[in-house]
């Protein structure tokens, strides 16, 4: 009798998944597949792509391998043996993440004093790492809360508007109708009491006007003494320098500006 030798019959591979089941768009990442009849795997794609064969198990079970690069998406993964190519896995390519622009929803308040100094608040989105100018200025104290809330203090500013601008590494959003910085008023003075006083100075007197508050007063250019303005900013009492006898300019400065008193003050 003849001897009749027997072939091993091959199995078709199979794929149950791929760990993980994602990653970078540029490969070089490790990728473990789970399957069966995985043993002697001669090549193993992603998308068409070929991957380099890293380890195999002796039973067939396990491949790990480096993936390729691809483009963004969904993919399939093969494993081709002698016996045939085994079903597709899915495996997903994320490409890298685009940040978004910032964007102001809310802002407020639209306007404040020349000064600076004035407290704000943007409300809207992709605000992290963010910065703000006024007018080109930078504004301080720039607080962000969770990417949606910034908060800051406004920098001086010449009187007018002008445009806010939030800026992150991602691009920047323009505020509506922007920032309006706003002098402060100039002070008057309609009268001073009395007109007159002694040349030695030391005469009690007040100036009747308007937005007086934090002024100082000159008379003939010497500072008055013990300046007080009443909380309405229309009253201002202070003590007379010495003087020359005769008419002597009186000068109200505030932040704002200064104004000279109609009739000055006469010595005598």
């Amino acid at each position: 009798m003849s001897e009749t030798s027997v072939l091993p019959v091959l199995t078709q591979p199979m794929l149950i998944g791929a760990i993980p089941g994602f990653g970078p768009t540029a490969g070089g990442n490790s990728v473990l597949l789970i399957g069966a009849n995985l043993g002697g795997a001669t090549s193993v794609t992603f998308g068409g792509a070929p991957a380099t064969i890293v380890s195999q198990d002796l039973f067939g079970f396990l491949i790990t391998v480096v993936a390729p690069p691809h483009a963004a998406g969904n993919v399939p993964v093969v494993v081709t043996t002698a016996a045939g190519a085994s079903n597709p896995a899915n495996y997903t390519y994320v490409g890298p993440v685009v940040p978004s622009p910032p964007s102001v929803l809310v802002f407020s308040p639209p306007f404040g004093p020349t000064t600076g100094g004035t407290p704000f608040t943007i409300v809207g989105t992709n605000l992290t790492n963010a910065s703000v100018t006024f007018g080109g200025v930078p504004a301080v104290g720039v607080n962000v809360i969770a990417g949606v809330v910034l908060t800051g203090v406004t920098p001086p500013h010449a009187a007018g508007n002008v445009p806010v601008v939030v800026t992150t590494a991602a691009g920047s959003a323009s505020v509506a109708g922007g920032y309006t910085y706003v002098g402060l008023p100039l002070p008057t003075a309609v009268s001073i009491i009395p007109a007159v006083g002694a040349a030695i100075g030391g005469t009690p007197i007040a100036i009747i006007g308007t937005n007086l508050a934090g002024a100082t007063v000159t008379i003939g250019g010497v500072p008055a003494t013990g300046v007080v303005v009443d909380v309405t900013g229309t009253v201002l009492a202070a003590i007379t320098p010495a003087g020359v006898a005769g008419n002597a300019e009186v000068v109200v400065t505030t932040p704002a500006g200064s104004v000279t008193v109609t009739g000055g003050f006469t010595y005598v």
